[in-house]
């Protein structure tokens, strides 16, 4: 059975599990029954951080353009246009023993694809999730249901993966942006056309 958190809860991945480096990391979301004439393409990425909480170039932003990190620490799995089935609708895989030393934070966040021109947010989004699994074993580490705590926001930072004394540990955010992508990637220092 998975953790069950709830936001802003940590909890370590490696201490009790000290082989565990190849993770799983499935992001998943309904949409509300509401149609804005469009499609919810709702995209994760990920974005390794140092320090500075900054990306050190544009390398470290993984997302449906940029699928893999030159490490081969970060993998995003591909895109997913409209969300339908069950299950994860996008899944990035992390090796934790490639993570480049330099980067202390794998933050994993999801935002609506042209959500300005669809007039869409995540006031019409429900049951999204981030679970994270062992790819070795295949168990469920960690869940964490972000509830419907969002209205306007068209991005949201859902958790990061840290290192904290040579370990590795998740933290639930769940904390959401107006601006979509740009404004994620203005926070994390990533340059936007």
């Amino acid at each position: 059975m998975p953790i069950n958190l709830t936001k802003g809860q940590k909890v370590d991945l490696t201490k009790g599990t000290p082989g565990l480096t190849k993770l799983m990391v499935g992001l998943g979301w309904d949409v509300n029954a509401f149609d804005s004439g469009y499609n919810f393409d709702l995209d994760a990425s990920a974005f390794m951080v140092g320090s500075n909480g900054k990306c050190p170039t544009e390398k470290e932003f993984i997302f449906y353009s940029n699928l893999e990190h030159p490490s081969e620490s970060v993998k995003h799995m591909g895109d997913n246009l409209t969300g339908e089935g069950e299950g994860d609708d996008e899944q990035i895989e992390v090796d934790l023993s490639k993570v480049p030393a330099n980067i202390e934070r794998i933050a994993f966040t999801v935002t609506i694809y042209d959500a300005d021109v669809r007039r869409q947010n995540f006031g019409q989004v429900q049951n999204a999730y981030i679970h994270i699994q062992d790819m070795v074993s295949g168990a469920d580490l960690i869940r964490y249901d972000l509830g419907e705590d969002f209205s306007i926001e068209t991005a949201i930072v859902v958790g990061e993966l840290y290192r904290h004394n040579g370990e590795w540990k998740f933290n639930a955010i769940g904390s959401g942006f107006q601006g979509g992508l740009a404004a994620l990637c203005g926070h994390y220092g990533i340059e936007v056309a």
